[in-house]
């Protein structure tokens, strides 16, 4: 996208088929539960449709090509590089997801949390842990894929609603993801700015605590109404069961790669769980046709088919993403806002204006930063603004973002792991659940408010 980005006209017209999703997804879901009063009105309209009406809009524009080239263009925006990557990450995070609650290693680990985590304290215990891992690992989807069943197995014994332990897993997968040194985020923001990432963590830092810990009291405010549970005993098994965790939280410590992760990890329980005599190669059912052991072909085919509606909905966002940035919308966002610059603090809030609304035609932080960055570069030394600065607005507004947006892979993978484990959550309950983003958009903007000028050392 970055190397099309230049040469394509500035439109505004593109961002249309965009608006048309908003209106579609958004505005019936309102009309349904406010006119209608429909109830679970958010579940009524499916976000692939709201996709399909969107990129039917966009195939209408750009009149000097043919539909042919068109739709070339939105499939390759389907079949890009980073949408296959993340549609693998979705199946391997499903699967993963089937075969350790069959396994009893959801179980295992809630035990274990129960032991050591007041009921009460629990919602902020998941927000904390969270924090801890996505920071030690620096990838968000790898926490949430790792994190979030074993959060929703609290829900039924704590009588927690599923979507308030799923926005503490993503607030606090987001909090690593914008701090942790081997994030994405932080390398392309720190790399089109030109400082180091220790400078760039240390701006941070100072807008990510408050709002960490801000966010931390509201998941325990949130969280008290936990019914009270007697702590189980912890035995042998359950550390043998909760191995896959440990495992994934190792291999992510010493850099693989988040699919490896998963698939260890998948690998890892189905092993431990068949040794145990949790699960088997095929289901063992008993007289009466009820499941006893489940199978290990059944779980992992009922996990990755979990993931369809997120597969579904990842592969038609880049379709239309494409589209838009074909056509120059994005090209319009960009140029518009780089002309609303006239000083150091336009400067960082025009960052994070352009970030937030590039990311959230592109679905994809990181994207975002490498399209933005060259033109936050240009306004940082034109108006002599800290580069430092700049490089931690830019990756916090991704975050922020990133993680508020339903069709985000951040909550896709949430959501997508609520339906493996036969939850239902709706994008947008868990969207209200999401303190911490909020928070940290909030600590910027008094940040920016705030700012002075400062001397940076470049990389």
């Amino acid at each position: 996208m970055e190397n099309t980005h230049d040469t394509v006209k500035p439109n505004a017209r593109a961002l249309i088929p965009f608006l048309v999703f908003a209106v579609f997804y958004v505005g019936l879901s309102l009309y349904a539960k406010y006119v209608h009063n429909v109830d679970m009105a958010f579940y009524k309209v499916p976000m692939p449709v709201a996709f399909l009406v969107a990129s039917a809009t966009a195939l209408i524009f750009n009149r000097q090509q043919t539909l042919e080239k068109k739709i070339d263009t939105y499939a390759a925006g389907m079949g890009e590089t980073n949408i296959m990557i993340m549609c693998l990450i979705f199946i391997l995070a499903g699967a993963f997801a089937a075969v350790a609650k069959g396994s009893g290693a959801v179980d295992a680990a809630v035990t274990i949390a129960q032991s050591f985590i007041p009921p009460r304290l629990m919602v902020a215990g998941v927000f904390l842990i969270s924090c801890l891992i996505s920071l030690a690992i620096g990838t968000s989807c790898g926490t949430i894929a790792a994190v979030a069943p074993i959060a929703l197995g609290f829900a039924a014994p704590l009588h927690l609603p599923p979507a308030l332990l799923l926005g503490a897993v993503v607030g606090g997968a987001m909090f690593g993801d914008n701090l942790s040194m081997i994030s994405d985020t932080t390398i392309a923001a720190t790399r089109t700015q030109g400082v180091r990432m220790k400078d760039k963590f240390l701006a941070n830092i100072r807008l990510a605590a408050p709002a960490a810990l801000g966010a931390l009291v509201c998941y325990a405010v949130m969280g008290s109404s936990a019914g009270a549970v007697e702590s189980p005993a912890i035995t042998f098994q359950h550390v043998l069961l909760v191995l896959p965790y440990i495992l994934i939280l190792v291999l992510a410590l010493l850099g693989l790669n988040v699919m490896l992760l998963l698939f260890s990890g998948t690998v890892l329980a189905s092993l431990i769980g068949t040794c145990l005599g949790h699960t088997s190669l095929f289901d063992v059912v008993d007289a009466a046709g009820k499941t006893v052991t489940p199978g290990l072909l059944e779980l992992l085919g009922k996990g990755t088919l979990g993931m369809s509606e997120t597969l579904i909905v990842a592969i038609l966002a880049g379709g239309l993403f494409s589209t838009i940035q074909a056509n120059g919308g994005v090209r319009w966002l960009t140029d518009r806002i780089a002309l609303l610059v006239r000083g150091s603090r336009t400067c960082e809030a025009g960052a994070f204006l352009l970030v937030a609304l590039v990311n959230l035609f592109t679905a994809n932080n990181t994207v975002a930063i490498v399209i933005a960055g060259p033109i936050a570069k240009t306004c940082s030394d034109k108006f002599n603004a800290n580069p430092v600065r700049i490089a931690s607005v830019l990756d916090t507004a991704s975050c922020v973002i990133q993680g508020l947006i339903p069709y985000g892979a951040q909550i896709l993978i949430a959501l997508g792991v609520a339906a493996t484990s036969e939850l239902q959550v709706g994008a947008f309950d868990l969207v209200k659940c999401l303190y911490y983003q909020p928070l940290l958009a909030l600590a910027v903007f008094i940040s920016i408010a705030l700012s002075k000028k400062a001397k940076a050392v470049p990389a």
